[in-house]
């Protein structure tokens, strides 16, 4: 179970919107969002409806300038509840689309892609087990985009514009 509150104002001011499961259009809950609190789970927010757009990974707590916290827009448009996952956790990257290519595997977090395995550009990769996040920079900074199970045979398919990933973790619930 999840649930995260958007409100209008800073501050938790202002109307507010409650959710606790994937809303794919916000459009109609709130006109803008300055802070947010996320009181249970994890949750993906997205500047667009449909879970497109910049993503924002948000796990409990208080954010009372969403603004400030996370550089993006007011403009949270959809959310996906991240669901808890019990067990071991494992991807593979590849270097190529279609799952070609060198192929490197994951069971746990990784830091530095480009120390450990001497690449940083992933074209595809297979999520088996766990739900992810990769990010465009070292050590769990810039972009980031979140990965459930299955497929992925491009990085448009998990939303990214650039196949350059630097550092991954796992979603466990922190």
């Amino acid at each position: 179970m999840g649930k995260i509150i958007f409100y209008e104002d800073r501050n938790f001011g202002g109307p507010h919107y409650e959710c606790m499961s994937d809303c794919s259009d916000l459009n109609s809950m709130f006109a803008r969002c300055r802070s947010i609190r996320v009181e249970s789970g994890m949750f993906m927010i997205y500047d667009r409806p449909g879970f497109t757009g910049n993503q924002f990974f948000m796990r409990r707590g208080d954010y009372s300038d969403y603004l400030g916290t996370t550089g993006m827009n007011d403009c949270v448009r959809s959310c996906r509840l991240i669901p808890t996952h019990r067990g071991s956790y494992k991807m593979r990257l590849y270097e190529h689309f279609d799952m070609r290519g060198q192929m490197m595997e994951l069971t746990d977090d990784c830091p530095n892609l480009m120390d450990r395995f001497r690449l940083s550009n992933f074209n595809s990769c297979n999520v088996m087990d766990g739900h992810w996040l990769l990010y465009e920079h070292p050590h769990y900074r810039g972009r980031h985009y979140y990965l459930s199970p299955g497929q992925y045979r491009g990085f448009s398919e998990w939303n990214g514009n650039s196949s350059r990933i630097s550092s991954v973790r796992r979603l466990a619930d922190l």
